[in-house]
Formats: C-alpha cells, structure tokens, sequence
C-alpha cells in the first residue's frame, strides 16, 4: 500500500511540478506528516526531489527527471473507460485504480499532450445522474460488478413491480443510465435487465458460467431500450397546443415529444396546432399532461379526455374558497 502511495506521490510531481505538503496530503487523502515521512523516503531510494522554501515553495523534482514507472496494472487498466465519470468509477470500487492510471497516463505522456490532457480535464466534465434527483443507493453494486467481472454466478433477492423474487443470474454486464445502474443477466436462458437498487440482498457464489458467444452489452442495451420505450408508448393523445407548449413537449416527453413538434400540423388563428403525441397507459398520461396545465388541450382519444375533466374538477373542487 505504501509502495503505491510512494509512486502516486512520485507521478503527482512529475505531473504538476511543484506542490504543497497540504496539497499533496489532499491528493493522496493522508495526513501532512505522512507526506514529509513519504518525500523523505522517496529521496532515500534516490529520487532528486527537492524542497523549496518560502511562500510559494514546495516539493518538486530536479528539473528534466521523469520516472518510467508508468507501466498500468489490469485493474488500472480497466478503470480508465470510467475516465471522464469520476463518481460512478468510485461506486465500482475503482477510485483508487483510476487516480493512478491517469497520473500514471499523464506521466507517460510527451510534455505537450501531457499539458493538452490537462487543459482538456479543466475545461470538459460529464455528470451523469439527471438533474434535480439524487441517484439510487446501490449498495451491491461493487459485489455485482466483481461478478460481472470474474464470470460467477450471482444469487439475487429483488424488487419487482408484482413484488420480492429470488433469482440464480449469470452476470454480463452492468450499465449506468440517467444516474441508475442496471444489470443486464442471463436468467434461465433469457437475458433480462434488473435495476440494482431494487437488489435487497445479494450473494455472489463460487459457480462459474460461460458468456453467451457473440454477447455484445452496447447492443443489447440499445435493443432493450427500444422495446422498452415501444412498449410504454402505447397509445396516442392528439393535442391543441400553444406555443409555448410546443416549447415544454420535448421537455416533458423526450423523443416522443420532439415528434409531435416536427409532425404538428400548421398553426390556427390563435397560435395553436394539431398534433399527437405517444403516450403512456392512461393513470400515467394524465399525471403527464398536467404538467403542461394550460398550454394543451387534449382533443382525444374521449376516455383521456374526460379522465383529465374529472381530474381538473376534482381539484378545482378541493382547492375552492382557498386563498
């Protein structure tokens, strides 16, 4: 552990020139006094690094040194398709291996594309989850992706809609979409995609199984998500909208509602046009339609129609005499 340690704090140099006992104890999360006992260990083995008094002093190395200590572990190796998602690298369990391959990567790298690549981290960042939602807990997350990993069978205690299951699931990999993680298994012969923050227990078992050939996960999850979605849009709503609901539809609707926005027919002499919209089972298109209040009126299908009367009505009744 101290060997690595000793060798992030050896690339943290190499990488940024000079730094701080502060700013190093920060980057390697230990204390000062372990960073002074680590600098001088580093110069007992031999490694010119120097300390410069002073207000903007600090530890650095002889100008021109460069390790060639920059060969990458196979845990660091696979950390690095994790490079621009910090967060979900340390919900893997990778932290640790991705701060080392990339200052590894930094130290190899000719001084130019070293200084390209750290321009690019301070001007790019991706952050996955959505917005104004935390993320699921995903307590077995790092059990689950060892499995997916080492190829072992995963016994699962999960939250389904019609209620708890137990399921023996052969792991093939696991995929983070709008801040959640799913896992896509073999179960029984068929694979199926389980949400990991629905697993309520998880056991990883010592039996080993065979990837199904030609098993590609990118095209799985494609395929999956399209009958997915085809399966969830099953109805149609056709609209009056306002201008401004042109605006909220691909807001609210996505894909679906983008759609409607292309497919509109022209505007009326108020503004407003004709379209139709993909919709979800009819509990689901109400609560979605309300959202848009005014700036809609649903033409049909009748039974939308007069479920979103009832619905208007209901709450107008509630809400009457309030302030």
């Amino acid at each position: 552990m101290r060997a690595d340690r000793l060798l992030s704090l050896l690339l943290l140099l190499q990488n940024r020139g000079r730094m701080t006992a502060p700013e190093l104890a920060a980057e390697l999360e230990v204390s000062v006094r372990t960073v002074y006992r680590d600098v001088e260990a580093l110069a007992a083995s031999g490694v010119p690094v120097y300390a410069d008094r002073g207000p903007a002093g600090g530890y650095r190395l002889m100008d021109g040194y460069r390790t060639r200590l920059t060969g990458l572990t196979v845990d660091e190796a696979g950390s690095l398709h994790f490079a621009g998602m910090p967060a979900a690298a340390a919900e893997l369990g990778l932290a640790a291996d991705l701060t080392t391959a990339q200052l590894k990567l930094g130290a190899a790298l000719p001084g130019g594309l070293g200084e390209r690549t750290r321009l690019v981290q301070e001007r790019f960042h991706l952050d996955a989850p959505a917005w104004f939602r935390d993320a699921d807990p995903v307590p077995y997350l790092a059990e689950v992706a060892g499995s997916v990993w080492r190829q072992r069978k995963l016994r699962v205690h999960y939250r389904a809609w019609r209620g708890d299951v137990h399921r023996e699931l052969a792991p093939l990999g696991v995929v983070l979409k709008g801040g959640n993680w799913y896992l896509a298994a073999d179960a029984g012969g068929s694979v199926r995609t389980y949400r990991v923050s629905r697993m309520l227990a998880v056991q990883a078992l010592e039996e080993t199984f065979e990837r199904p050939a030609g098993f590609d996960l990118a095209a799985y999850w494609n395929e999956s998500t399209r009958r997915m979605e085809s399966g969830v849009l099953r109805g149609e709503a056709l609209l009056r909208v306002s201008q401004r609901g042109a605006k909220l539809l691909p807001v609210q609707y996505g894909a679906a509602g983008a759609e409607a926005v292309r497919e509109a027919g022209p505007p009326d002499a108020d503004g407003w046009f004709k379209t139709v919209l993909r919709i979800e089972a009819l509990p689901v298109a109400v609560g979605d339609l309300l959202r848009l209040g005014l700036e809609v009126e649903v033409l049909g299908p009748p039974e939308l129609r007069a479920e979103l009367a009832r619905t208007v009505t209901g709450l107008a009744e509630r809400y009457q005499g309030s302030a």
